[in-house]
């Protein structure tokens, strides 16, 4: 079957283009020389919608549609991609206007209009490759790591299974960005520090083992942590692992305030 896959593209390089077709390097270049002979700045490069007709499997995912393009009609698309199986979390994207990942969303569940955008509210680097250095950046303030100053044991830190269990939905966690792209609060306010990072603070403020709940829970007391959420769920339904963002959410603002009460 045929599909229509609309792309939206934006190469720093190249002219903004409004069809599948690229004009010629000779023709950018032309346009380039004559637009500086006569004194006018290049317009800024926009982004831009681009169709491609593939050729598809109902089964095929999103991902081999966009290798297909890449591999058979336009080289210089870009995306990022790893381990194809929803276990990275590289190649989330906007996909008929819901944040999913590429790997994992199939031809069968879209249909054969498929629209590929990048993640919301982060800066585009090219096409589909968006800036995460931001979204990292507060992963690593919330001390995303056991913190535990007792002498390591000979062997392990024992756990029980149900003190295991309290934090295991927070685990699932790959990092991928899809719910905090898909945050209104984050939209408005990037400083927030997002829900991605609330659960990854989760899972460590809830583990039995760690000792560093109390510096967690005074970061995200600040006025871009917990509270700039608003309950919304786009994160729940956005996230492809099926974390209950939002109740992870809550229970850390519940622990900050039982912590000052």
């Amino acid at each position: 079957m045929n599909v229509d896959l609309r792309i939206l593209r934006y190469d720093p390089e190249s002219p903004s283009l409004t069809s599948a077709a690229k004009p010629a390097p000779a023709a950018g270049e032309r346009a380039a020389r004559a637009a500086e002979s006569s004194g006018r700045p290049s317009a800024p490069p926009k982004p831009h919608w681009v169709t491609y007709q593939v050729e598809v499997d109902p089964m095929d995912r999103v991902l081999d549609l966009l290798i297909k393009v890449k591999a058979e009609q336009d080289g210089s698309l870009s995306f990022r991609r790893s381990c194809g199986h929803g276990i990275c979390g590289s190649d989330a994207m906007l996909i008929n206007n819901r944040n999913r990942l590429a790997c994992r969303i199939r031809v069968d569940q879209l249909g054969k209009k498929i629209s590929v955008a990048p993640l919301p509210g982060l800066p585009v680097v090219k096409d589909l490759v968006v800036e995460m250095s931001g979204f990292f950046g507060k992963y690593r303030s919330v001390k995303p790591y056991l913190i535990n100053d007792q002498p390591e044991p000979e062997r392990e830190r024992l756990q029980s299974a149900g003190d295991r269990a309290r934090y295991d939905d927070t685990t699932k966690c790959i990092l991928c960005a899809a719910c905090t792209t898909a945050c209104p609060s984050f939209w408005a306010r990037p400083e927030y520090v997002g829900p991605a990072a609330i659960v990854q603070a989760h899972r460590f403020i809830f583990d039995s083992r760690d000792e560093g709940a109390a510096e967690r829970l005074e970061i995200l007391a600040d006025e871009n942590g917990v509270w700039r959420c608003r309950t919304i769920f786009n994160c729940v339904d956005a996230c492809p692992r099926g974390i209950n963002i939002t109740r992870a959410i809550l229970e850390v603002s519940g622990a900050i305030v039982g912590r000052r009460g």
